[in-house]
C-alpha cells in the first residue's frame, strides 16, 4: 500500500511529473491549506527535523526558517532582550514562547530569511501566527495549530498559504534512498544523537565550558545536521546568528557565516537603531537599507537618502564599526567537519568567538589548537562528522 501526493511540477516548472510517496496508507503530514511544492517540501521536511531535534535537546520550543534545503536561522524559546524585539520588528508584540522563538529564528539573517519556509516544533498558537503574517514566507510546518492561528494563516497570499501539520509520532525507516541520473544511493538515515557527551574532549589549553555555551554549541551542532555542507555556524544566546552552507572552502562558510554574525551584532548599534526612516517603509526595504548602511558600500543608500529617511543619517565609520565588533563576546562555533587551516580561527576570532566545536582529524589540528590558545578559545574534538546533502 503507498500514499501518494501529486505535486504541480518539481524543482523547475519543467520538471513535470512531480509527486511524493510513502509505502504506508497515509502522508505522515496533513495538508490543512494551500498546495506545498517540491522545494516546499524538502524545506518543510528537513526543517522538522531540525526543530525537532532542537527541542529534544535543550527542552525548549524550537523553530527554524529554512530556505532552499538549509537553515537561514534556528533558535529554541529564549526571552527576547528590548534591542531584540526591536531589531526583529516585534517590539510592539506579545510574545509567547513558540513566538519568541521563531522571532529569533526569522530575525537573525531577515534577508536570507525573506520568502522562507518556517517549521514549528510544537504548537502553532496565536502569538507565531501573528508573526508569520507579518512577514514574506512560503509556508510552516508544525505538529499542531491554534484555531485563531489557522483562521491568521489562511488569510496569508490570498487563501493559498501552505500549512500542513505533522504527526510527531511518525518515525521514518532507518534507510534512506534518493535518486541522481537515475541512479538509486542507499544510506543508513544519520540518528546519531547531538549531545554535551560530544563535547567532552577539550583539546586546547582553556578548558572552560559554561552552560550556556554547552547549549549553544549542541544547537549549533543540530543546525549544522540539517545545512548543506561544507558548513559551519555561530551560535549565541539559544540562536544561530550566522550560517555559512554549501560552500566548497571552509574558510569560506567560516567568512560568510562570520559576516552574518557581525551584521546581526551591527544592527543592534544605537546609531543603527536610530535610524531616522520615514513612516511607511515596510520591513523588507528597512532591512535591505540597513544591510547596505553597515556595509563598505553605505554611499548607495546614502546618494538617496530622502527615498528612506526624515533626514540624512551619519555613516558609521570602519572604526565604530571595528569598536562595536570587539564588544560581540561569548560566541560558540560549530563545524560539520574539522578546521584545515587555523585562519577559520583567526576569522572567527573577529566575530566574538569563545567556544568552538568540531570533528578534529585534520593533519593540521596542531596549528588549529596553537591559534586557540592564542586567543584563550576553548575547543572540543567531537569526532562527528556532519556532512549533509
Amino acid at each position: 500500500m503507498s500514499a501518494e501526493l501529486e505535486l504541480k511540477y518539481g524543482c523547475n516548472p519543467n520538471q513535470k511529473p512531480a509527486s511524493v510517496s510513502i509505502d504506508a496508507d497515509r502522508l505522515p503530514f496533513e495538508v490543512l491549506n494551500g498546495r506545498p511544492g517540491y522545494i516546499n517540501l524538502l524545506d518543510a521536511l528537513n526543517s522538522w527535523q531540525l526543530v525537532c531535534e532542537l527541542e529534544e535537546a535543550t527542552k525548549l520550543p524550537a523553530a527554524a526558517s529554512f530556505k532552499h534545503v538549509s537553515p537561514a536561522g534556528a533558535a529554541v524559546a529564549v526571552p527576547l532582550s528590548d534591542t531584540l524585539k526591536k531589531i526583529y520588528f516585534v517590539d510592539d508584540m506579545e510574545l509567547s514562547p513558540m513566538a519568541s522563538a521563531y522571532a529569533r529564528a526569522r530575525g537573525a539573517d531577515r534577508m536570507s530569511s525573506y520568502g522562507d519556509w518556517i517549521a514549528l516544533s510544537g504548537c502553532c498558537d496565536a502569538a507565531t501566527a501573528k508573526i508569520i503574517a507579518r512577514e514574506v514566507s512560503d509556508g510552516v510546518i508544525a505538529e499542531s495549530y491554534a484555531p485563531e492561528a489557522i483562521e491568521i494563516l489562511k488569510k496569508k497570499k490570498k487563501g493559498n498559504y501552505c500549512i500542513l501539520k505533522m504527526d510527531k509520532s511518525y518515525v521514518p525507516a532507518p534507510e534512506e534512498t534518493k535518486q541522481v541520473f537515475g541512479i538509486s544511493f542507499h544510506q543508513g538515515r544519520n540518528n546519531v544523537k547531538i549531545t554535551s557527551e560530544l563535547l567532552k574532549n577539550i583539546v586546547t589549553d582553556a578548558k572552560s565550558l559554561p552552560p550556556e555555551a554547552v547549549n549553544d554549541l549542541i544547537i549549533s551542532l543540530i543546525t549544522l545536521k540539517y545545512t548543506q555542507s561544507n558548513s559551519v555556524c555561530y551560535v549565541k544566546d539559544g540562536q544561530a546568528i550566522g550560517i555559512g552552507a554549501g560552500q566548497q572552502s571552509r574558510v569560506h562558510c567560516t567568512r560568510l557565516a562570520g559576516s552574518k554574525a557581525d551584521n546581526w551584532y551591527l544592527r543592534q548599534h544605537p546609531a543603527v537603531m536610530a535610524l531616522p526612516f520615514k513612516p511607511g517603509i515596510g520591513r523588507a526595504d528597512r532591512d535591505n537599507t540597513i544591510d547596505v548602511f553597515i556595509s563598505d558600500d553605505c554611499e548607495d543608500v546614502l546618494g538617496c537618502w530622502e527615498n528612506f529617511f526624515t533626514e540624512k543619517p551619519q555613516p558609521l565609520t570602519k572604526e565604530e564599526k571595528k569598536a562595536w565588533l570587539k564588544t560581540l563576546d561569548g560566541v560558540s562555533l560549530g563545524s560539520d567537519a574539522f578546521f584545515p587551516f587555523g585562519d577559520n580561527i583567526e576569522r572567527a576570532h573577529r566575530s566574538g568567538v569563545k567556544y568552538i566545536a568540531e570533528p578534529g582529524g585534520s593533519v593540521r589540528d596542531d596549528n588549529v589548537i596553537d591559534v586557540c590558545n592564542k586567543y584563550g578559545m576553548t575547543m572540543a574534538f567531537t569526532g562527528l562528522r556532519l556532512f549533509h546533502h
